[in-house]
């Protein structure tokens, strides 16, 4: 689940409550929630003083209660940073997983990429699944494929084609396999 807190006082109230109830409604499946929460956890997620630890008390809450932990993040201490002539850094952009989806990926990492137009750093987030299996290689696109008598056929085919996979890239995946395979011949 990927979410966006409200920055403004009045408003986090009300996002901190949907936040549980979405939460809560998934069951008993293992999740992962991030994104821009727009609370920090402690102090010293922030380079000043001026801050209200009242957000801040009631998201560590939430997150114990729904029995969440934070990936740690690699790269940077700071998410956020406004462009005042004596910044502010924050830590706002948190990843949380529940100990079922930790368990299921136990290799998972957070890395901070680099800010470059926005005041957020993107997060990557790595499942730690290996992206090469064995022999396997990866799609390359030829250019004279589209010279190919039918290749546009083949490709609309293919795609209305049904497909089994367990999420959206497994069966991607399995419709570029099809589609290498017609190709090699």
């Amino acid at each position: 689940m990927s979410v966006y807190g409200a920055a403004q006082k009045e408003h986090k109230e009300n996002f901190l409550s949907k936040l549980v109830r979405a939460c809560t409604s998934s069951g008993n499946l293992g999740f992962l929630v991030g994104g821009d929460f727009n609370i920090i956890r402690n102090p010293s997620k922030k380079n000043n003083s001026r801050y209200n630890n009242k957000w801040q008390l009631i998201f560590n809450a939430i997150i114990e209660t729904l029995n969440l932990r934070e990936l740690e993040m690699a790269g940077r201490k700071f998410t956020w940073s406004n462009y005042a002539e004596v910044p502010t850094y924050e830590k706002l952009d948190h990843i949380l997983v529940t100990t079922e989806r930790e368990q299921n990926f136990p290799l998972a990492t957070v890395q901070a990429l680099t800010r470059e137009i926005f005041d957020h750093t993107p997060l990557l987030l790595d499942g730690g699944e290996p992206s090469h299996r064995g022999n396997v290689r990866n799609f390359k696109f030829e250019l004279g494929w589209l010279t190919r008598d039918g290749f546009f056929d083949l490709v609309k085919d293919i795609w209305e084609s049904e497909n089994r996979g367990r999420s959206s890239m497994d069966r991607w995946q399995n419709k570029i396999r099809r589609l290498r395979r017609f190709l090699r011949c």
